[in-house]
């Protein structure tokens, strides 16, 4: 079957590398059960995974970091699936580059206003160094989300917002933009890959939680659609 939508997988993958937020190995994978060991006719490899809930791509749900938000289970999937728009920092931001109101502002009139129920995204370039997890984390300095970024998006009642770094704040902020995103009720995703591979408008995104009950992060599968049709208007 054909859709009419192109995929972009913005997921990194989980490995024993993946950088995380405390410097720590966070994602274990072993192997309980392999081939060999197997004693039914048909063989089975069976593993085991241990991980922090927010390590990799992840959500961080409202109750993240407040008592009387949302977990992951309560979010429902009509805000998992919103229109997305892009907002390139990238060729200026630098480890402690602070996404300002005029970057907002400068997006909105070069493309169109961010609109009520968008999924934001906010692309410094960061992820170039996920491969390489100490630079990745870098003491948590990376570029991040001014307060009054956080405040406008609010006033434009996004769906949520995602940045291709650890966090949209640093530890010496005090967090204010989770506490304002999440503490509106919308959800943040953290360590998106790929953002480069999206168009500034015009795309949509399903973020994909695992279905934790009670959770307040959860590692996700992040999918950008893109209608083929306007693909090949833009190669056109």
């Amino acid at each position: 079957m054909t859709i009419p939508y192109k995929l972009v997988d913005l997921t990194h993958p989980l490995t024993a590398s993946t950088p995380s937020w405390d410097n720590s190995c966070g994602f274990n994978h072993t192997t309980l059960l392999d081939y060999a060991d197997c004693t039914s006719e048909v063989k089975f490899r069976v593993q085991g995974i241990n991980m922090p809930a927010g390590i990799g791509t992840h959500m961080d749900a409202p109750a993240h970091c407040d008592s009387q938000g949302k977990t992951i289970d309560a979010i429902s999937l009509q805000d998992c699936l919103a229109p997305c728009v892009v907002i390139d920092i990238s060729e200026k931001a630098h480890e402690t580059y602070l996404c300002s109101m005029q970057d907002i502002l400068n997006f909105e009139k070069q493309y169109r206003p961010i609109h009520s129920g968008d999924f934001v995204i906010i692309h410094t370039g960061w992820s170039r160094h996920w491969l390489t997890p100490a630079q990745y984390r870098n003491n948590l300095q990376f570029p991040s989300v001014s307060k009054e970024v956080a405040q406008l998006l609010i006033g434009r009642d996004i769906a949520g917002l995602g940045i291709d770094t650890l966090g949209p704040d640093t530890p010496e902020s005090g967090y204010p933009v989770h506490q304002i995103i999440l503490g509106q009720g919308k959800y943040l995703v953290e360590n998106v890959a790929n953002a480069d591979l999206l168009p500034p408008v015009g795309s949509a995104i399903l973020v994909a939680p695992l279905y934790i009950f009670g959770g307040t992060e959860a590692p996700v599968r992040l999918i950008g659609f893109i209608e083929r049709s306007r693909e090949s208007r833009d190669d056109g």
